[in-house]
């Protein structure tokens, strides 16, 4: 499957094709100009000698790679053009009695709650019990001409939750998932995976304070994918030419399922096994 990333190298832009940038390697990156990758992407049907054609290609040494800053697959230009949102309790080990036809959907916040690995993610001051959400994210360009979202292609990600408000008032969805979220800058080409393997580490002053492992993909999902979104999408609040939405689709069980309580500082490491995708941030107790 063919991976597009994004990267800012000083004021430019840059993108890359291949398999998931792993450290120590050398970057092969397409200057961007002035196009934006979310429109290039329709026009060549992600077609690689389409997306690259008359762009002179640069070559990063490892040593130069720490002048190409990653940025989240499609940003655009304008944090407001990228609306972050999820659906929970979408799994099978989640289903009970009272699971509805479709999933609650909710907003995380525009694009500047999105984070790359290496970069803290802020929780509110007053969040009573924090866990990660190792999730498939989903990618969605507003169309051109009717600002319908498309599909464009998947990433993955930590969708921060306040877990602990949310059972505290399940009412209170909207207040638990204002937290930052983790994402990784590679966008793979083709559908969402059905099955998806990986481990949790959190470390707490350097050492290990918990770990276990998770399984997602549409395989674990209860509900039909295709379905859900099409749902969603049919609002025509959300119809915006351009814009960027950047959709999380449930977790698995968390390191709060598992007994830990999240503290500031704590470092989760999200190892997408399966993927070859590994995210790393400490989480900080902020003011709202």
């Amino acid at each position: 499957m063919t991976v597009l990333s994004t990267y800012a190298v000083g004021t430019e832009r840059y993108f890359g094709l291949g398999p998931v940038p792993q450290p120590g390697v050398e970057l092969l990156l397409h200057p961007l100009g002035t196009d934006e990758l979310a429109d290039l992407l329709p026009e060549s049907g992600g077609d690689p000698d389409a997306l690259t054609a008359g762009r002179k290609r640069i070559e990063l040494t490892p040593e130069d790679r720490r002048m190409a800053r990653p940025l989240p697959p499609l940003f655009p230009e304008h944090v407001g053009d990228a609306l972050v949102s999820g659906f929970m309790m979408t799994h099978n080990v989640k289903v009970d009695a009272a699971t509805p036809d479709q999933p609650t959907w909710f907003f995380k916040g525009l694009g500047d709650r999105l984070k790359l690995s290496g970069e803290p993610l802020a929780v509110p001051g007053d969040a009573v019990a924090v866990c990660e959400e190792a999730e498939i994210v989903l990618v969605y360009v507003g169309d051109a001409t009717t600002g319908r979202p498309r599909y464009a292609g998947h990433t993955f990600g930590n969708d921060l939750t306040d877990i602990g408000r949310f059972k505290q008032h399940n009412g209170h969805l909207s207040y638990a998932k204002l937290c930052d979220a983790a994402i990784s800058p590679s966008l793979h080409l083709g559908p969402p995976p059905t099955a998806v393997t990986g481990r949790t580490t959190i470390e707490r002053d350097g050492s290990l304070a918990w770990e276990g492992s998770f399984t997602t993909g549409t395989d674990a999902l209860h509900y039909d994918l295709d379905a859900i979104t099409e749902t969603l999408f049919s609002y025509t609040s959300l119809h915006h030419p351009g814009r960027v939405h950047y959709v999380y689709i449930g977790a698995d069980r968390s390191s709060f399922h598992g007994g830990h309580t999240m503290t500031h500082g704590d470092r989760i490491t999200l190892d997408f096994q399966s993927h070859a995708v590994q995210l790393t941030n400490s989480v900080t107790w902020t003011g709202r």
